[in-house]
């Protein structure tokens, strides 16, 4: 088992914080293995709705709910929405005998029941794939390749690790969205996400898209949010800074787990990478994802205007602006959009990671730092 001990102690330090907890992320990216490590799965305090026992136990929830003390988790709760109103009586409870725990597969199916019976009261963690930083820097190629779902990373090989993510594709699409109330049909929504794949890392153009696909932008757009609430999708939002040049307010579109993306690419093994077109932005993409899981910042946004200048990425950490530079090159030097970005955002300091091995300073606030270096403890 990979062991990811800063995501259990997030978890663990919100159960002390709030009576109720979202653990949100992608199905199969490790919710269940971390709430057993809480909660014991044979414990009465434990319901996955996914096995008829619990569902049984929760013919009469408040019979079932009431009596428990401690942590109860309840997995793949938006299979059952109508718990939202009992767990705010319950977490209302003075003195309060049980915390919850909820896991989901999807923001919007939570987001839209939470946001009506528990304001005030959940928190929510987010979970995405394994880390870099769970696996150490010796890791790094197969990460980049594999993803981070941890039954594509652990497997054998990259031919089974390529079958398990293409069936995920499919099962995604065609069970899972369903059971969320999703009426799209999976090979248009397959389509979808393919074309995005193929845009990946640029500025999201719904009009090319929509004509690619033959429906209306505003159908596009649907599609756009609905990928990104269930986490297969990262819209990455265009900051606006108060100078006098046109910027770019269109989001960027990445695939957030690189082995999915490779997959949609049918991309296989390490030589095809290579030789793939679209390495430098399947980098760009990784490097991206990984910095956010592993800096969690509080903002995350990129820049660019039509003049050409842009940043990859604007971190707003405990106050701080941090720009990130992403270039898979051996050895990076200082750009005139380095320098424009810089100033004209006020940046405490600029990195420019890349995947090289030695630290070195650019110019004064900016320095080239190593990808491996820049995502570990």
């Amino acid at each position: 088992m990979i062991l990811r001990m800063q995501e259990l102690e997030f978890v663990r330090a919100a159960l002390k914080r709030s009576r109720i907890v979202a653990l949100l992320g992608p199905r199969q990216c490790g919710k269940t293995t971390i709430a057993r490590q809480i909660v014991s799965f044979d414990s009465v305090n434990y319901f996955d709705l996914e096995d008829p026992a619990s569902l049984a136990r929760l013919d009469q929830p408040e019979t079932a709910l009431r009596p428990l003390k401690g942590v109860v988790v309840i997995d793949e709760i938006q299979r059952r929405p109508e718990l939202f109103p009992l767990l705010r009586v319950l977490s209302d409870r003075k003195p309060l005998p049980a915390r919850f725990l909820i896991l989901g597969s999807a923001a919007l199916a939570l987001i839209k029941n939470s946001s009506e019976s528990l304001a005030g009261r959940l928190e929510s963690v987010q979970l995405e794939g394994v880390r870099l930083s769970d696996l150490g820097p010796v890791a790094l190629h197969r990460h980049w390749m594999r993803g981070g779902f941890p039954l594509s990373y652990i497997a054998r090989n990259d031919a089974d690790s390529y079958s398990w993510r293409r069936q995920f594709v499919q099962t995604f699409l065609e069970r899972d969205m369903p059971q969320l109330g999703i009426t799209i049909p999976a090979v248009q929504l397959h389509r979808f996400w393919n074309m995005v794949a193929h845009y990946h890392g640029q500025i999201w153009n719904g009009a090319e898209i929509a004509s690619s696909l033959s429906i209306g932008q505003s159908t596009v757009r649907r599609y756009l949010d609905l990928m990104s609430d269930v986490f297969m999708i990262r819209q990455l939002q265009p900051w606006f800074e108060n100078i006098q040049k046109r910027q770019v307010k269109a989001p960027k579109t990445y695939i957030r787990d690189s082995g999915i993306l490779h997959a949609l690419f049918g991309i296989i093994s390490k030589r095809d990478l290579e030789l793939h077109p679209k390495i430098g932005g399947s980098w760009e993409g990784y490097a991206i994802e990984e910095i956010l899981k592993f800096h969690r910042p509080e903002q995350a946004y990129f820049w660019a205007t039509h003049g050409g200048a842009e940043l990859d990425l604007l971190m707003f950490i405990k106050g701080r602006r941090i720009g990130v530079e992403c270039k898979r090159v051996d050895a990076p030097r200082l750009t005139p959009s380095m320098q424009i970005a810089f100033a004209d955002l006020k940046l405490e300091q600029l990195n420019v990671i890349y995947p090289g091995t030695r630290r070195y300073v650019l110019a004064k606030g900016i320095v080239a730092i190593p990808f491996a270096e820049y995502v570990q403890k």
